[in-house]
């Protein structure tokens, strides 16, 4: 079994169950409630009963659909490299604000170390990636900005390792 905190910071126990009901619903959200019951040897109404004590306990956070970024056009991936020399709470708000604003930003994380936030930006040229980051800078006050373009991915996986 595996404990992890909850959105109420109770601790939340999978079970054998829970997580291989996780792994195929990771792989494969659309299959059937019947299918993954029948894989893991559970009726559909338990399946059903986990996954809603799951989804009501904060584990599962949404249902999405995962596109091929080819496809759709969306064909540049930069990763967008900031210091700052603000480290106060209006900074990071209105930093916040930003990320959750400007859908091009896909992935948004603080670090520790020499680099203070890493963005992933996922745009369809690099004239779209030119306009972004001139709208970045103008919105924000940084102190250096490095980006780097992605030239081929070696692995990208949305699923976490039960």
């Amino acid at each position: 079994m595996t404990s992890t905190k909850t959105g109420s910071g109770k601790p939340f126990v999978l079970d054998d169950a829970d997580k291989q009901i996780l792994r195929i619903l990771q792989a494969d959200a659309t299959l059937p409630l019947e299918a993954v019951a029948t894989k893991i040897g559970l009726s559909k109404t338990a399946v059903w009963n986990r996954l809603q004590r799951m989804r009501q306990e904060g584990l599962i956070l949404k249902t999405t659909l995962l596109l091929d970024a080819e496809k759709a056009g969306v064909t540049e991936t930069f990763f967008v490299a900031i210091k700052t020399s603000k480290h106060n709470d209006t900074w990071l708000n209105q930093l916040q604000k930003i990320v959750l604003e400007i859908p091009e930003i896909t992935e948004a994380h603080r670090l520790s170390g020499d680099i203070d936030y890493l963005l992933k930006v996922r745009v369809k040229s690099t004239k779209d990636f030119d306009r972004f980051y001139k709208h970045l800078v103008s919105e924000i006050e940084l102190y250096n900005v490095t980006s780097n373009l992605s030239m081929e991915v070696l692995k990208e996986e949305n699923t976490l390792p039960l």
